[in-house]
């Protein structure tokens, strides 16, 4: 059938009946048609609405001010991270939105058929961490506002490995809460995005304006220096705490095909995005920085977790009401930026048995099983070990399929080839090694000096390669423009014998 171009280029099947068959498709995993493509600008800036108004987000600010930095040094530092970490996002976002397809899919092209599911399963235990930590902060949220009420039989009740039980009952109900969401699909959570984006907002406005008023200012925080100034300490800490701003959202900027597949066209997702990511976590990353410099004044001490925060209210109606909107966006959150990745990444390795439901379950059960109370125990624990590891491991993947998508394929993909056994992307038996080796050079290269400072983390003090160690402070961007120059420098000293594709018999391009 003959091809018809348009303004956006958006390419769908004719005739989708000729991949049903294929062991490499299933409902969750096939192009979604033009006509299910609805999603506009503003659902992309709710979208990010959602994700970054979570409770880790004003974690960030809290953490790099207990490191020293100054509350504009943390917002400075949060808000570059964002900006860097966009344009990852947005290269990897547009065969989402001309194809129609996932992440796993879009990966195809470079890994091979099969070899794709090594970035999809390294993706989805990163997600898989971070539903974790989500989770255990949501059940912090249902704890507090149970106890507001409940009195202290909740709050001291026994507990189980160094957490009162109630505590560990309002995680697990917090965890089915999420996963009554995401056996709904993934239209539920759009819709759940679109009302519930703005609600944290609302609160972490309302508690900066109460406690100011109640502290007659914004705070002996909000003016006290840096304890680092501008000289060599700060910039020391500036590198790693960069690279784990950028790898705080390294997770979206490798699986955002998941999200933008269902675009109206290129320019809603990009522009939804670009309004939504930046402005939101600046913005919110900021309210949490001033927030905590006023309670200083309030309560003689910095109250860093908002949850404790709403807690100390004696209204108990403004308490219901506040942790009740901190609970929606931990959800919104959860099931947006955590589960939908990881969903399509555990369904791409078995399409016929593991559908996007299921998915979802099974990276449920791998997030509590990683342990998310360990991660949040400490700054250096989640900024620089946590952040650090996985952000070299997604920002190879993102370099790699941004070097094969834009440089070496020219945003060209054969779609049908993509579900095919023997098809274009087969390459040695479902597997291309040239991303691969760039993919364990640059993780090397990134993560070989890991350090923990003073000796005091689960790094040796000297890294594990001595003369790596400058490198890890920045494992993001190494592991980033590595992944560019190494996959490109391989594909081309070593070319597939391949044809570039034009549209095909069966693909339709629309605007």
């Amino acid at each position: 059938m003959r091809a018809i171009e348009r303004v956006d280029e958006q390419v769908e099947l004719t005739d989708p009946s000729g991949i049903r068959a294929s062991p490499l498709s299933n409902e969750d995993l096939a192009p979604v048609p033009l006509a299910r493509r609805t999603w506009t600008t503003y659902n992309y800036a709710a979208l990010w609405m959602g994700i970054a108004h979570g409770i880790p987000t004003y974690y960030l600010s809290s953490g790099l001010i207990d490191l020293g930095m100054s509350w504009y040094q943390a917002v400075m530092t949060i808000a570059l991270g964002n900006v860097i970490v966009l344009v990852p996002i947005l290269l990897n976002s547009h065969g989402g939105a001309k194809y129609g397809i996932p992440y796993p899919v879009l990966s195809r092209a470079a890994f091979g058929t099969l070899g794709a599911n090594v970035p999809a399963l390294l993706r989805a235990l990163s997600a898989c961490g971070w539903f974790g930590i989500q989770t255990w902060v949501g059940g912090e949220a249902v704890y507090t506002l149970t106890g507001a009420f409940a009195g202290d039989s909740w709050i001291h009740a026994g507990e189980v490995a160094g957490h009162p039980k109630t505590l560990w009952l309002s995680f697990a109900l917090f965890w089915l809460l999420q996963i009554a969401l995401i056996v709904r699909g993934v239209e539920s959570i759009r819709r759940f995005e679109n009302w519930s984006a703005p609600l944290v907002l609302v609160v972490a406005a309302f508690l900066l304006g109460w406690t100011a008023v109640r502290a007659g200012g914004l705070g002996p925080l909000a003016a006290a220096p840096s304890r680092l100034g501008w000289g060599t300490d700060f910039w020391v800490l500036f590198a790693p705490s960069l690279m784990g701003m950028i790898a705080y959202f390294a997770t979206m900027s490798v699986n955002i095909a998941d999200f933008t597949r269902f675009a109206r066209g290129q320019r809603e997702q990009a522009v939804g995005q670009a309004l939504g990511l930046p402005i939101t976590m600046t913005l919110f990353s900021t309210i949490g920085a001033l927030t905590t410099s006023a309670t200083v004044a309030v309560y003689g001490q910095a109250v860093w977790d908002p949850i404790d925060l709403v807690s100390r209210f004696s209204n108990p109606f403004v308490v219901l009401f506040a942790l009740l909107c901190v609970v929606v966006a931990t959800v919104a959150v959860n099931v947006a930026a955590n589960t939908v990745g990881p969903a399509y990444d555990f369904s791409n390795v078995l399409p016929r048995y593991v559908s996007f439901r299921t998915g979802g379950i099974i990276a449920g059960v791998v997030g509590v099983l990683m342990q998310p109370w360990r991660l949040l125990s400490s700054p250096e624990l989640y900024i620089f070990t946590w952040l650090g590891v996985t952000g070299a491991f997604l920002g190879a993947i993102a370099g790699i399929l941004t070097a094969d998508y834009w440089l070496l394929r020219r945003r060209v993909l054969d779609l049908a080839g993509l579900y095919t056994r023997g098809g274009p992307y087969e390459y040695a038996r479902g597997f291309n090694w040239r991303p691969l080796a760039t993919l364990a050079v640059v993780v090397l290269l990134a993560l070989g000096g890991a350090y923990s400072e003073n000796g005091e983390g689960p790094f040796p003090a000297e890294g594990y390669v001595p003369f790596l160690k400058p490198l890890f402070d920045y494992n993001w961007a190494v592991a980033f423009l590595g992944g560019i120059a190494l996959h490109t420098a391989f594909s081309r000293l070593f070319p597939v014998r391949a044809r570039r594709p034009a549209a095909r018999e069966g693909e339709r391009v629309a605007g």
